[in-house]
């Protein structure tokens, strides 16, 4: 629970510095009725929490493959403007975290629909746990920016 709350207060943290940034910036109308923010420039999202699942695979190439579905998969969702924000864990920990993502939908039975699609987590190797998140509507533009700072793929 105490990495839910520090987690909760980092992504707090990063919401409220990108809305405060954004507001002493001229506000921009277009660009938030674009983006679907509310008066504070924040969105309703979908916060994912991978965990580790209950299927153990122990053939590497079996293995592999499935995480290389999970990255396809990935980039299918930023494609489509549902996936805002991904990344994993550097380290392993007591409560299985293995990684985040946000999606940009608050329809449950959507974002697990595109969970399904990925194939560690249909095969079990990874677990997903969603809850409601409140953040910055900027996020949406994330992955944009980030295919310019990106060299190479993973």
């Amino acid at each position: 629970m105490k990495i839910y709350s520090l987690l909760f207060l980092f992504c707090s943290f990063i919401s409220l510095s990108i809305t405060a940034q954004e507001s002493s910036n001229q506000y921009d109308s277009i660009l938030a009725k674009q983006l679907g923010a509310d008066v504070y420039g924040n969105s309703a999202f979908t916060f994912v929490m991978l965990r580790t699942g209950s299927v153990v695979e122990n053939n590497k190439q079996i293995r592999d493959s499935l995480f290389a579905g999970h990255m396809a998969n990935m980039g299918v969702m930023a494609e489509a403007g549902k996936l805002v924000l991904a990344g994993p864990f550097n380290s392993k920990n007591k409560d299985q975290f293995r990684g985040i993502f946000i999606i940009n939908s608050t329809d449950t039975t959507e974002v697990r629909t595109l969970l399904k699609a990925d194939p560690a987590i249909n095969y079990g190797l990874l677990k997903a746990d969603l809850y409601p998140w409140y953040g910055s509507a900027a996020l949406k533009m994330l992955n944009e920016n980030h295919l310019r700072i990106q060299k190479e793929d993973f």
